[in-house]
């Protein structure tokens, strides 16, 4: 009867899809009719496409595909065709023919005018956006050995600069948008997790689904004094819909190596090298040591996990998620376990119309103290012939300046630094009536640390320096708590769409620092977790601090969208925003912005315009600010100084070091965007072009003041303006859109040109018109760079060198043009302008190739238009035989400059240092191969990956890696002392459960 009621119900079916065919097309189609099965994945990541559309052309039947991506459906004939479709993918057709299982790999869609972007307390379609916004989705992150968050963008964003100048497991990366805008402020944008502030560490890369970034004053504005530097939103995996489960399981293993060594003289090639030079062969100790292979790990392993869970019922959701992280650093001793977890839990009730959402994360990592790159230097410029150990098996010491034992170095520190994080919110909304709703969002983010350190009576502070044994503990803590309340309205009438929002923000931040130090200890035993045994406490010679600080803010903020017949687009927000870090006469500031968009191919004249898909023109202003560093500043600041014996007793002293000044407020940013964006092809090509110029006025300076009637002889005030201008461009293009094959991909590019335009006002005065920022160090002690007044940000300033004399001694370029002998007691008047280290150009080329169930991507990226002072040419391009009598030096050092000479003068800075840093790097390659499961029953998808992370540098740069550090006055400084960039490869795997 079962049986017999099945194939009524299925005859039944079979005639009324073909009645429905036949009203739709007027035609019949040939029977028979047969199921035909599959699923629908994404084509790039492989991972199922859960209710994706899947329907009979031509018909009404239509089904969708489960938790696992999977679908059934009749096909009334062979004849019959196949659509599918999901939202931001592109709807692909196929025939039915002779098949009954079909596995479909949907492309996204580059350029989708209905995708969500994440906006300031909102989202936005990105057809309504009318500010600079990029937003970059989980399948087009970078992939592999990813440190945190901003190497998952790395040359993905026009504008926004992303760089990793170490190799140090527990080193992040340095990020910059739109150059540098202030004197003493940090460039780093506000970043914010679902919301909440925080850092790139803050969650797990693999625990991230979209990040967006707020370009320009216009969107950033809402965030007020947090937004000069742009905003970068997170948005973490969420369960999105009904009843789906899953389990998602990753995992991958890196090994690393240095991605470019430099070449200092072998053992064989010093005592050669050295006899050449007339060196007493005296220092020959007979034998053969690669020091740096000495505090080198072998094979540094890196190991990542992350399991994630989702699932929940059509009320309540939820996902967790698990990451941990063990990676070894290239040097021993170094390395990065952490344990981040993640809970988010998101409850529907009253019809839908109160949403609850509870999320924790905690993230705890632990390290060996971090890498001293002293010891890098050590391990260069010790005599390879050397030794590490002496007769008695004790560390090799020898009295010579700065001529220490690197491994001895580690293998006597004991050190450690224990780091938790613990971030807690709830957010409620509910949708009091029609088009309004109403969100309060509460958060609580925790930071403690806790270090020490401690050297042992073998390490070199003692043997050297008599220390007896060292130790240091230090602690501290922060606590940030976030009370948001917002209300949006939006409201549809006609060909006008409105929303409005309002908004009242408070945060309050404090933390807490201790540290204490002692050293002269009895024994090694206690390490540093007995710092009251030193004997130096007694004698008065240990040190001890503590502070701590606390600020508030507070905002009201308000925004108006409007959005008449999808052609002519307005965006207007202001931001009123208190702090407790301005002074006493400016406590409260107002950041307004408003955008405005033309889409201009919805007007009448464009429809007939066939290859052009969408056009819309946007220009922006906006207004945002950067508070003062210290909480304090505003306020007299005095300062206990150093103890006196006066007539048996002992006095401290106090003194004044900072003046108040109750006019301090923020520095203020003003910015005009300008912006086209336009789409032609199908969409399958196209291009974001921005220019921007960007003013901060009111920039902190230090000022010189009298005293009396001042307490200090300076004051922080409000004086500055610098101006940074540029282009950004942004091309999508999808090249190749097969069954079986694509290729599609982005390229970015973005100029940036910055201009220090004054330091001076109708109150406060600079004595000169350039100040100097940057120091060599020692021996060479200079400055490197100068800041000019009309002049712009990052010139390095020092001695042209022109030539050499026969005694290989420099030869510069003298103030009047002329030749002159170098003097390391000269003075600045010879000096001039040598380059400048930030880039004047970037550019990011992103492919990506899929074949089948293959899939390859590759990342290119390139700076340009900079220069680069080589530290380590500077201070171990020399051959002098008193350095060559104690120390290793480059091979270089020999090679005749100029044609002439090997370099004999004493180490000095001059321009042959200073180098051309433009590079193009193939920098990321990620193959990929998502495995067939058709016949699997619990496993839903298998994605294998192979990875290569800084793969290749195309450079004449000769130092390890062109892309140092980018960041303060002092740009393009390559230091001696660092940890080497490396190259990394990477195995990994991703199942769905």
């Amino acid at each position: 009867m079962k049986k017999m009621i099945a194939c009524l119900l299925s005859l039944s079916l079979l005639v009324f899809n073909v009645v429905q065919a036949r009203n739709e097309t007027g035609k019949t189609f040939r029977l028979p009719a047969k199921t035909v099965t599959g699923s629908v994945l994404d084509a790039k990541s492989g991972d199922p496409l859960i209710g994706a559309t899947v329907s009979i052309k031509n018909t009404r039947t239509t089904t969708v595909t489960d938790a696992s991506g999977k679908f059934s459906i009749l096909a009334p004939s062979e004849d019959a065709e196949l659509v599918v479709s999901f939202v931001g993918y592109t709807a692909i057709t196929l025939p039915v023919k002779g098949q009954s299982q079909f596995e479909v790999r949907l492309n996204k869609d580059i350029n989708n005018l209905d995708e969500v972007v994440v906006i300031g307390y909102g989202t936005q379609k990105k057809a309504d956006v009318t500010s600079a916004v990029a937003s970059v989705k989980q399948e087009n992150f970078v992939k592999g050995f990813v440190r945190d968050a901003g190497q998952l963008i790395q040359g993905k964003v026009a504008g926004l600069t992303v760089s990793t100048s170490t190799g140090d497991p527990t080193g992040g990366t340095q990020i910059q948008l739109r150059g540098i805008t202030s004197l003493s402020a940090s460039a780093t944008p506000l970043v914010l997790i679902d919301g909440i502030p925080g850092s790139l560490n803050s969650v797990a890369p693999q625990d991230i689904e979209s990040i967006d970034v707020l370009k320009d004053g216009s969107a950033a504005a809402i965030y007020g004094t947090r937004g000069t530097n742009g905003v970068i939103l997170i948005t973490t995996r969420k369960l999105v819909g009904g009843e789906k489960s899953s389990v998602i399981y990753s995992t991958d293993a890196s090994i690393q190596t240095i991605a470019r060594r430099p070449k200092f003289l072998n053992a064989d090639q010093y005592r050669q090298y050295v006899v050449k030079a007339g060196v007493p062969n005296t220092f020959d100790y007979g034998l053969n040591t690669d020091w740096f292979k000495q505090i080198n790990n072998n094979t540094p392993i890196s190991l990542t996990h992350n399991l994630t869970f989702q699932g929940g019922s059509k009320n309540t959701n939820y996902t967790a998620n698990i990451n941990y992280r063990d990676w070894d650093g290239l040097m021993i001793n170094t390395v990065n376990r952490q344990l981040s977890l993640r809970a988010d839990v998101n409850h529907s009730m009253f019809e839908g119309k109160v949403k609850v959402n509870l999320s924790a994360i905690s993230r705890a990592r632990n390290d060996d103290g971090g890498f001293n790159t002293y010891v890098y230097r050590q391990s260069v410029i010790r005599n390879p012939t050397d030794s590490v150990y002496d007769y008695l098996g004790r560390w090799k010491e020898r009295n010579i300046y700065f001529y220490d034992n690197p491994l001895g170095y580690i293998r006597e520190t004991i050190a450690r630094n224990e780091n938790q994080e613990t971030r807690l919110s709830g957010n409620i909304t509910a949708n009091l009536f029609k088009g309004f709703n109403l969100k309060l969002l509460v958060a609580n983010v925790k930071n403690t640390s806790l270090s020490g350190s401690s050297e042992t009576k073998q390490h070199v502070s003692t043997t050297k320096n008599g220390r007896n044994g060292n130790a240091s503990r230090s602690t501290s803590s922060g606590v940030d708590n976030l009370v948001e309340l917002t209300g949006d309205y939006t409201r549809n009438f006609g060909s006008h769409k409105l929303t409005v929002l309002g908004g009242y923000s408070y945060q309050d931040q404090f933390s807490e620092n201790f540290s204490a130090s002692n050293w002269d200890f009895p024994t090694d035993q206690y390490s540093y977790n007995n710092l009251a045994t030193g004997n130096a406490l007694g004698r008065g010679e240990a040190s001890m601090g503590s502070n701590a600080s606390e600020s508030k803010l507070i905002g009201f903020f308000g925004r108006v969208n409007y959005n008449y017949a999808d052609k002519y687009i307005l965006s207007a927000s202001i931001r009123r925003e208190g702090s407790s870090k301005f002074g006493e006469n400016h406590k409260w500031g107002n950041f307004p912005a408003v955008s405005v968009g033309w889409r201009i191919k919805r007007e009448n004249f464009m429809r007939t315009v066939s290859f052009i898909d969408d056009l819309k023109l946007r220009a922006g202003f906006g207004v945002t600010g950067i508070s003062p560093s210290s909480p304090y500043q505003s306020l007299t600041a005095l300062n206990y100084g150093t103890r006196f014996l006066n007539n048996g007793t002992w006095i401290q002293t106090l003194s004044p070091v900072r003046n108040p000044n109750p006019d301090l407020r923020w520095e203020r940013k003003e910015e005009f965007n300008i912006g086209l964006d336009l789409s032609i092809l199908k969409n399958r090509l196209s291009f974001a072009i921005d220019l921007y110029k960007r003013t901060t006025k009111d920039m902190l300076y230090d000022y010189a003041v009298p005293t009396p009637p001042y307490l200090f002889s300076t004051i922080t005030a409000n004086v500055g303006v610098m101006e940074n201008k540029g282009i950004e461009v942004m091309v999508n293009y999808a090249a190749i859109q097969k069954k079986d094959f694509s290729w599609d991909g982005n390229i970015s590019f973005s100029h940036n040109q910055n201009k220090l335009v004054t330091l001076s006002n109708e109150l406060f005065a600079t004595t000169s018109t350039f100040f100097t920022a940057g120091g060599t160090g020692e021996p060479v002690q200079d400055v490197t760079h100068r800041i000019d007044i009309g002049g712009p940000i990052g010139n390095f300033w020092g001695f042209k060198s022109i030539d050499i004399d026969a005694n290989g001694l420099w030869i510069i370029e003298g103030a009047d043009g002329k030749p002159k002998p170098y003097a390391s007691n000269a003075g600045n008047a010879d000096k001039k302008i040598l380059g400048n280290g930030l880039p004047k150009y970037y550019l990011g080329f992103n492919n990506t190739f899929r074949y089948k169930n293959f899939d390859l991507s590759v990342l290119m990226r390139g700076q340009f238009g900079y220069q680069i002072l080589n530290f380590q040419r500077m201070f171990y391009e020399n051959a002098q035989p008193q350095i060559l009598a104690n120390y290793n030096v480059l091979l270089s050092a020999f090679d005749p400059v100029y044609g002439k000479s090997t370099v004999k003068n004493s180490q000095a800075y001059v321009s042959h240092y200073i180098e051309n840093g433009d590079f193009l790097k193939i920098d990321n390659i990620t193959l990929g191969y998502n495995v067939p499961m058709r016949s699997t029953k619990y496993v839903k998808s298998l994605r294998l990956m192979l990875s290569a992370l800084n793969t290749i540098t195309i450079t004449g740069y000769k130092g390890i890696d062109p892309e140092v550090n980018r960041t303060g006055l002092a740009p393009g400084n390559d230091e001696r002392d660092k940890y080497p960039t490396t190259r990394t490869f990477t195995l990994g795997a991703l199942v769905n459960f």
